[in-house]
C-alpha cells in the first residue's frame, strides 16, 4: 500500500476503510500532512490485496483499513508497520535499511521513470512545493508510459 500509493506511514495508520474508492481507483488521504487531503492512485493489484486481506483477515478491520491486532477499531502502531517493512525487505535480499518512507520515494522515483508528469506527482504526494517533488528528478530516467508502479508487470 505505502509503495502502491505513495502515501506516507502516517497516512497509511490513519487510512479508513471508507477511505478506498473502488468506483475511481482512488484513496482518499484525510488530513495528511499539514492537515491537507488529497486523493492518490489505487492500484488494481492494490485493492485485490486489500480485498484479499479483508476476506481473510481473523480480525475484521472495523474502521482502519489496518487495525492493531488486539485493539479492534484501533489503527497499527507506527513501529509495527516499520518492522513489517523491515522484514519484508529482508525477505526480498534487500541488504540496504529500508523504511516505510523508502517506498514513498521508490514510488515517485518509478512515477517519474514512466514518464509521469512533476506537477501531477506533486499532487499525489500531497507536496505544497514542487521543489520538494524535484529531489527525485535525479534518480529518474524518464519514459513515457504511466500507471501505478504497483500494476507493472
Amino acid at each position: 500500500m505505502l509503495y502502491s500509493t505513495g502515501i506516507r506511514r502516517d497516512e497509511l495508520l490513519n487510512l479508513r476503510l471508507c477511505d478506498i474508492d473502488s468506483d475511481r481507483m482512488v484513496v482518499r488521504v484525510v488530513n495528511g500532512k499539514g492537515n491537507k487531503s488529497r486523493d492518490t492512485l489505487l492500484a488494481v493489484k492494490t485493492l485485490k490485496l486489500l480485498r484479499d486481506y479483508y476476506t481473510n483477515s481473523y480480525h475484521k478491520p472495523i474502521k482502519y483499513v489496518f487495525e492493531g491486532g488486539g485493539k479492534p477499531g484501533h489503527p497499527y502502531s507506527g513501529s509495527s508497520v516499520g518492522k513489517i517493512v523491515k522484514r519484508a525487505a529482508a525477505r526480498a535480499g534487500i541488504k540496504k535499511n529500508i523504511y516505510p518512507h523508502s517506498l514513498r520515494h521508490a514510488f515517485a522515483t518509478h512515477m517519474l521513470e514512466q514518464g509521469a508528469n512533476l506537477k501531477l506527482i506533486q499532487k499525489l504526494l500531497g507536496h505544497r512545493s514542487l521543489s520538494s517533488t524535484m529531489v527525485y528528478l535525479h534518480l529518474a530516467a524518464i519514459d513515457p508510459s504511466v500507471k501505478s508502479p504497483f500494476d507493472l508487470p
